[in-house]
């Protein structure tokens, strides 16, 4: 998908974009590709979701504990492996395929909408 590739404001605002605090990090040795399973807090409405992330080319387990995200979290579940990634967590591929985390940069109230 290119940026020539226009939406309405109506499907815009079906993507829930929150935001959360990760609140635990766990090694996944049985992802095909390196990966964490990040355990995301999105306040009382939503609670905690699993995902996994594969983010682990930039970021080690201390950095991301406590770190605030941004995700998708009105996707349907999906089996990855032996765990069910219940939200996504976004971010940016670099050249090299890194992935860097969308972050806010100031704290926000887990739960927070993007609008």
């Amino acid at each position: 998908m290119g940026s020539d590739m226009t939406i309405t404001w109506q499907d815009f605002e079906k993507v829930d974009i929150r935001v959360g605090t990760i609140t635990k990090v766990e090694d996944f040795p049985e992802a095909r590709k390196p990966a964490y399973i990040l355990h995301v807090d999105f306040g009382s409405e939503i609670g905690i979701k699993k995902s996994s992330s594969q983010i682990t080319d930039l970021y080690n387990i201390q950095q991301l504990q406590d770190k605030q995200v941004m995700a998708v979290v009105n996707f349907a579940p999906k089996q990855v492996g032996p765990i069910m990634s219940e939200c996504l967590v976004l971010g940016f591929y670099r050249k090299d395929n890194s992935v860097v985390l969308a972050t806010n940069d100031l704290p926000i109230n887990n739960g927070s909408r993007l609008l």
